[in-house]
């Protein structure tokens, strides 16, 4: 338990505003330690640092204007900010009634916008074929990318925006979203547009990834070079120009793009002024994570098959590892990323969902640590740091989003219990009472 309450310097100098007064706060966990986030170049959470918390008991969070003004110790707090510690008329208050409190979740690997879902392949998985046959018999990727191109923007928002509520209702307040099911350059950047539409509909925030690099389409099995060509040259420069995303993806494996290839397209994106992240070692340990970690990307995701070699570039680097258990859980595979062995040997771990319509329906951040604590043996303390801090570092939004740090945005979650660890202990249980994003309430 820390003691001392936190204020913002707005507090400080007295120009501040108190507008929410959140108190009775039963566990308070703010997931920032001034030790480990406060000095200069500071990063995402390694080994110890990830069960760090920094939580309060019987403690208050102040907002203004929709950012931390104050937490801590609920006398220390009313008493730093309202003389007599009686709070003004004016001023919003809500009694947590002993619940805890964590920051809003931030997921750094979403598929969000699509049109069809897929559970005839859930079905065909259960029977025994494999993700690759699948594909190769005209779903997978693909059956998304024609059911795509097919479909309206206006369609395709609207689907979108269905699920950003449901994530709100489950806690997510700051959401990535990678095209890929388009694979041409209207379908991409339809796909771009429509997630932009849809988180401004829902208010959720938004890091969009442009991912043409998904997959070769089918037109241009014959002509791989002219499609790498149509990215660097023709898709990227456009999506940097117009702001359609900040962020490149690619997914680097044999089956679909090797090292060269992804070389030249994260290189190219990169000289664009975009940041760069990797779908990487998931089905074979070919080197995405000694690549991602090498062109500095701010992280490399997936990574089930990662080797030796990819930890240490990870444990050396500043790439956040994404670890993305839910897909492992969907598609019935028997071997998890090694999150327990990344952390230790300090890897910067974070979580994420890879909601999409073939292998991984879940979008639920709350499911997606239970998974990650029973089956990579994270503990609850690493699984929230996953889901929070280091997440938010792995989309370069930790100066903003992701923890309760007096300055940042008013993102938090009020649980349906007094102690976080409930949260992945109650697997399939939804334990958010209520969401806040900006110090405004978003779900029902």
């Amino acid at each position: 338990m820390i003691e001392s309450a936190r204020t913002a310097p707005e507090v400080k100098d007295g120009s501040f505003a108190v507008d929410l007064v959140v108190k009775g706060i039963g566990q308070l966990c703010t997931v920032h330690d001034p030790d480990l986030d406060d000095q200069d170049g500071s990063g995402p959470r390694r080994r110890e640092g990830m069960s760090s918390l920094g939580i309060f008991d019987n403690a208050a969070l102040a907002v203004g204007a929709g950012k931390i003004l104050a937490c801590g110790n609920e006398a220390e707090v009313l008493s730093s900010l309202f003389a007599g510690s009686v709070i003004p008329s004016s001023v919003e208050v809500i009694d947590a009634q002993g619940r805890s409190v964590i920051p809003g979740f931030v997921d750094p690997h979403t598929h969000t916008v699509f049109g069809r879902t897929r559970q005839d392949e859930y079905e065909r998985r259960i029977q025994g074929e494999t993700y690759l046959e699948i594909a190769a018999a005209g779903g997978g990727i693909h059956a998304s990318v024609n059911d795509l191109r097919e479909r309206s923007e206006e369609d395709l928002a609207d689907l979108a925006a269905v699920r950003l509520r449901e994530m709100l209702a489950h806690g997510t307040t700051t959401v990535e979203i990678k095209s890929g099911y388009g694979l041409s350059p209207e379908a991409e950047y339809k796909m771009l547009r429509a997630a932009a539409t849809a988180a401004g509909e829902t208010g959720i925030r938004l890091v969009r990834t442009c991912l043409a690099a998904h997959e070769v389409p089918r037109e241009f099995r014959d002509d791989r070079q002219e499609y790498v060509r149509l990215i660097t040259e023709e898709i990227l420069p456009r999506v940097a120009r117009d702001g359609l995303a900040e962020r490149c993806d690619i997914f680097c494996e044999p089956s679909v793009f090797g090292l060269e290839e992804s070389l030249i397209i994260l290189t190219r994106a990169r000289d664009l002024g975009m940041s760069l992240t990797v779908h990487a070692d998931e089905l074979e340990p070919m080197g995405g994570a000694v690549l991602a970690a090498r062109l500095g990307a701010d992280s490399a995701d997936h990574l089930i098959m990662i080797d030796d070699q990819g930890r240490r570039a990870l444990a050396g680097s500043s790439t956040v590892a994404v670890l993305l258990p839910g897909t492992v859980f969907t598609l019935g595979l028997k071997n998890y990323a090694p999150g327990r062995g990344m952390i230790d040997q300090g890897c910067a771990v974070a979580l994420a969902s890879d909601f999409n319509p073939g292998s991984c329906p879940i979008l639920s951040l709350p499911l997606v640590m239970s998974i990650a604590c029973t089956q990579m043996r994270m503990t609850p303390a690493e699984s929230l740091v996953g889901c929070t801090l280091n997440a938010a570092w792995a989309l370069g939004r930790a100066a903003e989003v992701g923890s309760l740090a007096p300055g940042k945005n008013a993102d938090f979650i009020i649980l349906d219990g007094p102690d976080y660890r409930l949260v992945p202990y109650r697997a399939g249980h939804n334990p958010v009472d209520s969401t806040f994003l900006g110090g405004k309430k978003v779900n029902p």
